[in-house]
């Protein structure tokens, strides 16, 4: 028995494919405007601590002259921009980790098979035929051969998506 030809499998996978991708955009969808809610409120609390904290500078400026009030006002504006900075980065990482998840669930579907043997293949062609291919622990798989590896798995696959996602992923918390 011949194996079908490579056109003819990616032909076969289309439909696979198709519905992996539906499903991955609904919830990188969903995910992201999960996301954008909670974002938004994170900067709006981070706002009205800076404010909070910009009044009580300004009455202590008052009080204490106006020396005073402009190394107070200096000290609340870095400290609301590093918390505005830290929630961005707490909003990134759970993004990451929530794409990682549900990168990860692809293990528990039906095409996960598919994807699997797709994934070989790929590494296969990167690092050639000899490549030795083994399933990473968290999904995918990790080829190597003659002292160069790629690492295929879910979760770096996952990592990649957000970071060509680039400016595209800030807009989610920038005003």
């Amino acid at each position: 028995m011949t194996p079908p030809a490579p056109d003819q499998t990616t032909d076969a996978l289309h439909p696979v494919r198709a519905g992996l991708l539906r499903s991955a955009h609904a919830d990188a969808a969903a995910l992201l405007a999960r996301t954008e809610r909670e974002t938004a409120a994170r900067l709006d609390q981070a706002r009205a601590e800076a404010r909070a904290i910009l009044d009580e500078a300004r009455r202590q400026g008052e009080a204490d002259g106006a020396d005073a009030a402009r190394d107070l006002l200096v000290t609340a504006r870095r400290q609301a921009r590093s918390r505005t900075l830290a929630a961005r980065r707490e909003a990134y990482e759970e993004l990451r980790h929530e794409a990682a998840e549900r990168v990860r669930e692809l293990r528990r579907t039906d095409g996960y098979t598919t994807v699997r043997e797709r994934l070989e293949q790929r590494a296969r062609v990167l690092l050639g035929p000899a490549a030795e291919v083994s399933e990473h622990a968290e999904g995918g798989v990790v080829g190597r051969a003659a002292g160069k590896q790629v690492d295929l798995s879910l979760t770096v696959l996952a990592d990649r998506a957000l970071d060509r996602m680039g400016g595209e992923v800030r807009s989610l918390w920038e005003p």
